[in-house]
């Protein structure tokens, strides 16, 4: 049977504006970072995470069909001090050789605003997986240094992390050496995804 030439068409055209309805993007490690403030006695400790590996797919006219995934792993943390980043790799803290990786992946993305929204999703770090809800605001999209398209992004959410397990700790005079509070801005560089 021969398709008509006006069907054949159209069918084409669906498939590729459905092919092209979403944009997807690579988390650039380089110019990216995945920080964390927790409570030291009466102020806080920084740090970050430095190996981190992801994708953002963005559907423009549909941003609740969009999806985030990222991949980072637990022995690149990074606090500037050796001592305590042996400690945070240890059994104590994230047990980096049995607990390799951190991992979110979306389930849901509300719009909250012109350029924010609420991305909801699993995050399993040191074998637990919780439900987090990142609060996500797009920085923006243009040409970067090689000319190909990039993208900025910036997501910030709270976890306790009792909740995964990490339960390590000590009081001096009744004060926690480590909160149990953990606050994450992620400030994130992501080109366009090579195809």
């Amino acid at each position: 049977m021969k398709i008509p030439l006006r069907l054949t068409l159209a069918v084409l055209a669906l498939t590729l504006a459905h092919a092209s309805a979403g944009e997807k993007f690579a988390i650039d490690p380089v110019h990216s970072t995945i920080g964390f403030k927790v409570k030291h006695l009466f102020s806080y400790v920084t740090g970050r995470f430095d190996a981190v590996a992801g994708t953002i797919d963005v559907d423009p006219a549909k941003p609740e069909n969009s999806s985030v995934e990222v991949k980072i792993e637990t022995k690149s943390v990074n606090t500037a001090n050796e001592k305590r980043d042996t400690h945070l790799r240890s059994p104590d803290f994230f047990d980096v050789e049995k607990f390799a990786d951190m991992t979110f992946q979306s389930k849901k993305v509300t719009r909250t605003g012109d350029d924010t929204a609420d991305v909801t999703g699993d995050f399993t770090l040191h074998g637990v997986t919780k439900e987090v809800t990142l609060k996500a605001k797009f920085l923006g999209k243009g040409k970067g240094m090689t000319g190909g398209l990039q993208t900025g992004w910036e997501a910030k959410t709270t976890i306790k992390r009792s909740d995964y397990g990490l339960t390590w700790g000590k009081l001096i005079e009744g004060t926690a050496v480590v909160g149990d509070d953990i606050e994450i801005d992620l400030l994130i560089e992501a080109p366009a995804a090579k195809s």
